[in-house]
């Protein structure tokens, strides 16, 4: 599937002083990233803090991402849930107009095991109208989708037609980009193994830092992907000491810092997420060069 090759970006939610959602820097974010050539959107994945919203306030910003991208990149919808059942029924009545692909994390904090994972994904595939992108962030669900597992669900349903791996384990990567079936994409959930991962034969990237970074960002994607890895490493190399302070205080605080640092959004999250220590602050500024 074309439209999810290259450079992805997982959009924050921007927030007023009142917790009230910024639509204002939600505009300014958007651009910023269609003008720094960004392949593709991704609303309402973990980094948009997605799980402080309430079901209307998602179906808001979804519509105004989609008002303001007027058709510009193709929208990728974050849908994810431990509730398999809920999350199915929440797919049934979903209006997916203008939006080309559904971004769904495994199932956190109740630890299923791998059959449980393909249970999880087989409901899911048997009534979503859209492609669907696996994720595995073992970090964040406590679980990790094996090599075998993503496997299994890219050969038993068509409409599973990409991951985006966060596992950071580079073994189980390089075995499912190994033994994959054809046109099913594997893409680097983690900003800083990218290039490797692109090296190692991946298909591109749904990225933090491409969000405040979309021009350098996506052109070490295109360079990797093109096979000029001497670009994309100067690039990955030019961008690599934002990477430890951007995610050392958590995600999306730090990319929320490093937007404001730039004038795009207030350093505003919802709790129980805070923003990054002083310490951290300073560290991005002097990357940024402010």
């Amino acid at each position: 599937m074309n439209k999810i090759k290259g450079t992805g970006v997982a959009l924050i939610t921007p927030f007023n002083e009142d917790f009230s959602i910024d639509y204002a820097s939600l505009e300014k974010l958007i651009n910023h990233q269609i003008d720094g050539a960004i392949d593709y959107l991704v609303v309402m994945g973990t980094t948009g803090e997605s799980v402080v919203l309430s079901k209307s306030e998602k179906r808001e910003v979804v519509d105004f991402c989609k008002k303001i991208n007027a058709g510009r990149l193709p929208i990728i919808l974050g849908l994810g849930s431990n509730n398999t059942f809920a999350l199915v029924e929440e797919i049934k009545s979903t209006e997916f107009d203008g939006i080309d692909a559904v971004l769904s994390v495994s199932p956190y904090y109740n630890k299923p095991r791998q059959e449980g994972i393909y249970l999880h994904y087989k409901m899911i595939a048997e009534v979503c109208p859209l492609p669907i992108i696996l994720y595995n962030v073992p970090g964040r669900t406590a679980s990790n989708i094996s090599a075998e597992t993503t496997l299994r669900l890219a050969n038993d349903f068509e409409n599973i037609v990409a991951v985006k791996e966060a596992s950071g384990d580079l073994q189980q990567i390089a075995e499912i980009i190994e033994k994959r079936p054809a046109n099913f994409l594997v893409l680097s959930g983690d900003d800083g193994l990218t290039s490797k991962m692109i090296a190692m034969g991946g298909d591109g990237v749904i990225a933090v830092i491409g969000q405040s970074h979309p021009k350098d960002f996506s052109a070490m994607v295109r360079a990797g992907l093109k096979g000029d890895i001497e670009k994309a490493n100067q690039l990955h190399e030019k961008l690599s000491p934002i990477y430890e302070p951007l995610y050392i205080d958590g995600n999306p605080a730090g990319i929320k810092a490093t937007l404001n640092i730039m004038g795009i959004c207030k350093n505003i999250l919802r709790p129980p997420l805070v923003g990054v220590t002083e310490e951290t602050y300073n560290n991005l500024k002097r990357f940024i060069g402010h």
